[in-house]
Formats: structure tokens, C-alpha cells, sequence
């Protein structure tokens, strides 16, 4: 069989705890469930443990893990909720992508993802190493592997990026065509070949030559289907589905990958009953003989990759700008209201920026007093996080401390390690990505930037709460009602305290 098939399912939500409490508090919008990640979970992760497959008349015949047939990446963050809310949807997660690597010749179907979902080129090098490692052992403390693959947040890439994760033995990721600047074949003396938009041949994987002649390697998805699934009704009908995928193969004789990647919340959530026809759909491809179905480290193992790669710097797959979507008011937006704007978007980065650069300066220097290496320690508290006994402590510590803490210095060590974790919590993508300051994202993420600085200010001379407000005035809401960045925090940020 030379047609292979890999959906894949980007499933992921915003970290939504109450920074003060660590408990998910109720959200308005997603009634009649009480927030927004028990109201996902129902329509879409649930489902897609245990999508039916019906006959003629409407009955059940059987039910599908969805998450056996697919590759897909969980937010983190996202996944560490599942464990805690929703542990039967989170063991059938786990059990599908153990049933995938006995089927797949070794290569599980989940791929890692960046930790809470930044956009990589907006960080510099330090937090980029956090983010990746994070993802890394949050991986492996759930999926009990290392992983192949690592999901970039928005498919937000650079070179830089790409350089870290080989560092750390990620073998590649996943990319919309468009990202890619030039091609061309590894045979000696082939010239490169410009890609125009997305005329790159998305049924091969490639290489990337990194520094020091090392490589990593990109696949394409097939944005044509890949649109059709997220916003042109494609899950409506499995067997349309199938004949899409099908008519994408090429008439040559060789090995082909046909892949797609999408929001994961397109099954169930964004697409009523989209899990039924994934669920119906992807086995058809294999008991008719029509298709293999594979993940990408299957394939990339199976075939090889005999072409290379450029790719822009700086793009992404939902910003026809690069990243602008992140940082400026680019025109990217959900809606097209009249008079709307996200002049905004600046403003809260650099309020943001000024909170990093302040609870940067106290971690550093009062961390150097009690830590042998306080980056280090920062790229390894996740541990913690993950598993936050008394016995992972006192490892932790034995590992980082300069010297057995007294119970004063102990608490200025936890404070500071959380600190740096709220402050990188606050760069979560979506506070940039919807249409006004006043969304319940970016408020999210503005709690996360004043737990970070309620943790450190003890230990600064400057007051971070003064300065953070002063850039957030020029920050103004598209809702008159709301006022500035300012008036958005005192109304919604500080109370949840």
C-alpha cells in the first residue's frame, strides 16, 4: 500500500485556573455546563473516545476511539485538566495512543506540544528552551515516552526554534504550505526552487538543515482539505470526506502521504457529530484497501525524506501577516465589526514585556542565592508541577539548592519558581487572538501577569503594579463600557483574587 492518510487533531485549550484558588471558576458563556473546558470536553474529547458508528436506521453498531485512527498533539495544560476533571476521557487518550504504537511500528500518534502555548518567535531564547522542555516531560509524564513530534502553538516557527527542539530530540513538527520559502531535491547540484504560496508538494516530508550541519524535518498539511475540515462543512458526510482525501493522492508510483491538520475541536465541538464521521470514515479507507492510515513518524520512518526545505521566518497558520496577529493590529480578527480595532494588542505585549523583564530581575538575583543555577532550576520545575509531593520537592531541592533551606528561604523559593511560571503562563497565545482586551482570554492572562507580580514584588525595590497599569491606560476596548486596560483589570482581574 503506497497511499497513506494522517488526520491530525491540534486539541488544545487556554489554561483557565484561577491563579489564587487553582480551580477552573464558572464562565458565563459556555452554560448550560459551568466553564468552557467541561463544555469541550463533553462535545469533543468525550466523543471522540467513544464516537458511534451508525447503521441505516439510526442505531449504534459500534464505537471508535477516534484518537487511535488519528495523530494528534493536547495542549498540556489542557491534559493535566483531563487527568484531574474528566480521568475516563484522559485514560482513553492514553490507551489509544498505546494501541497506535503497536500498530505503527513503534510511533505513537500523540506529538508533544510547546507548554502553554506561545507563539515561539515572540519569546526570546530562554523561555523558547522552557517551553520546549516543559513540553517534553509533560509528555512523558503522561504518555510514558519520549516523544517524535512537537506541535508549535499556531504553527508559529522560526530557525531558532526549530534548532532547539533538535537539541533536545525532537525529530520534526508540522506546518501549513504556505510557511514554506523554497524547495529542493538532496541529489548533487539540484538548484533551490521558490514556493509560490502553497505549491509545495505536501505528500513528502523534508528536511531543514540546522547549524552545524544537523537536520530536522517539516511536513506540510493539505490546506485545501485541512480548510474544508475546519470551516466548509466537510465533516457533514465521511464518505465525501474519504473521496476529498482520495482525489488528493498523485498518479505516481510511489510512497504518498495525504495529511490534513486542524483545530482537534473541529471533531464534535466547532462541528456537531464531526467525531461520527471521522469515526466512520477512516477505518473505511483501510478495510476497502483504499489507504494506509499512519501518523507522521510512521511515515517518515517507512519512506525517508529526499527533498529540503526553507521556511519563512516568523510565519504562522493563522496570520496572514507572519506573527503580527500576537504583537500589532495587523487586521487578523474573529469578527468584522465597523469601527473595531486591536490597536490594543501592542499595548498589552508591552505591559506584558514590562512584567517579564521585572519578575525576570528578581528571580535572578534573589534566585542566585539560593539556587547553584536559577535557569536551570526554572527548566526543571515543571517536575514539581506535575508531581508536586513532598518527596518531588525534596528531590528538587537536593538537586538545586545551594544549601539546606531554612522554612523562610524555602517559601521565597517556591514563590519565585511560581512566579516565573505565571509570567510565562501570561504569554499564552490567546490573549492576542480574539477582538477586544475585554475577552475572558486576555483577562485570563492578565491574572496570570499580576500573580506573577504579587509573588515577586516582595523582593523588588521598583512597584511592578504601577507601571504595568500606566502602559495598560493607552490600552482602549472596542466596547465604550469597558474603558482601558486599566479599568479591565480593576473590574475583572482583581476581584478574582
Amino acid at each position: 500500500m503506497k497511499k497513506h492518510v494522517c488526520l491530525h487533531g491540534h486539541f488544545y485549550q487556554p489554561p483557565r485556573e484561577n491563579p489564587w484558588t487553582g480551580e477552573v471558576g464558572p464562565e458565563e458563556s459556555a452554560k448550560p455546563y459551568h466553564d468552557w473546558n467541561e463544555r469541550i470536553t463533553k462535545e469533543c474529547y468525550e466523543a471522540n473516545t467513544q464516537a458511534p458508528v451508525l447503521d441505516s436506521r439510526g442505531q449504534v453498531l459500534w464505537r471508535v476511539n477516534n484518537f487511535e485512527n488519528i495523530s494528534f498533539d493536547i495542549g498540556p495544560t489542557l491534559l493535566s485538566w483531563l487527568k484531574r476533571r474528566a480521568p475516563s476521557t484522559y485514560q482513553a487518550i492514553l490507551a489509544a495512543d498505546r494501541e497506535s504504537l503497536s500498530k505503527r511500528n513503534g510511533h505513537g500518534n500523540a506529538l508533544a506540544q510547546v507548554y502553554n502555548h506561545v507563539i515561539m518567535p515572540l519569546c526570546d531564547k530562554r523561555d523558547k528552551i522552557t517551553q520546549i522542555l516543559w513540553g517534553i516531560r509533560d509528555f512523558e509524564f503522561h504518555f510514558r515516552r519520549k516523544p517524535e513530534g512537537m506541535w508549535l502553538s499556531e504553527a508559529a516557527v522560526d530557525r531558532q526554534t526549530l534548532d532547539l527542539m533538535a537539541d533536545q530530540g525532537i525529530l520534526f513538527t508540522v506546518l501549513a504550505p504556505h510557511q514554506a520559502s523554497r524547495v529542493r531535491h538532496l541529489g548533487f547540484g539540484t538548484r533551490w526552487a521558490p514556493v509560490v504560496h502553497e505549491s509545495i508538494d505536501a505528500r513528502t516530508p523534508y528536511r531543514v538543515i540546522l547549524s552545524g550541519g544537523r537536520h530536522f524535518h517539516l511536513f506540510f498539511y493539505n490546506a485545501p482539505i485541512s480548510r474544508a475540515i475546519a470551516f466548509e462543512g466537510l465533516l457533514w458526510n465521511g464518505d465525501k470526506l474519504n473521496d476529498r482525501i482520495l482525489a488528493a493522492f498523485g498518479r505516481r508510483d510511489r510512497e504518498q502521504l495525504v495529511s490534513t491538520a486542524t483545530d482537534g475541536e473541529s471533531f464534535g465541538h466547532h462541528h456537531r457529530f464531526g467525531e461520527m464521521a471521522i469515526a466512520y470514515a477512516l477505518p473505511r479507507l483501510e478495510e476497502q484497501r483504499l489507504a494506509r492510515l499512519t501518523n507522521f513518524g510512521d511515515f517518515l520512518e517507512r519512506c525517508g525524506s529526499f527533498w529540503e526545505t526553507d521556511i519563512h521566518e516568523n510565519s504562522s497558520w493563522s496570520c496572514a501577516h507572519g506573527v503580527e496577529r500576537w504583537r500589532s493590529d495587523c487586521g487578523c480578527r474573529i469578527s468584522h465589526a465597523a469601527g473595531w480595532n486591536q490597536k490594543w494588542r501592542a499595548v498589552l505585549r508591552e505591559a506584558f514585556d514590562g512584567v517579564k523583564e521585572a519578575v525576570d530581575r528578581v528571580f535572578e538575583r534573589e534566585g542566585a542565592r539560593l539556587m547553584k543555577d536559577p535557569w536551570a532550576a526554572r527548566n526543571e520545575y515543571v517536575d514539581v508541577i506535575l508531581n508536586p509531593s513532598d518527596e518531588a520537592r525534596k528531590r528538587f531541592l537536593s538537586r538545586h539548592a545551594r544549601r539546606n533551606p531554612g522554612a523562610a528561604d524555602e517559601k521565597k523559593w517556591w514563590g519565585l519558581l511560581e512566579a516565573e511560571r505565571y509570567r510565562l503562563l501570561m504569554y499564552t497565545s490567546c490573549a492576542w487572538f480574539f477582538d477586544d482586551l475585554s475577552g475572558i482570554e486576555s483577562v485570563q492572562m492578565m491574572r496570570y501577569a499580576w500573580r506573577a507580580m504579587e509573588l515577586a514584588q516582595p523582593h523588588a525595590s521598583e512597584p511592578m503594579e504601577a507601571a504595568f497599569l500606566k502602559i495598560m491606560r493607552e490600552a482602549k476596548s472596542n466596547f465604550p463600557k469597558q474603558g482601558t486596560g486599566e479599568n479591565i483589570f480593576n473590574k475583572y482581574v482583581k476581584t478574582a483574587k
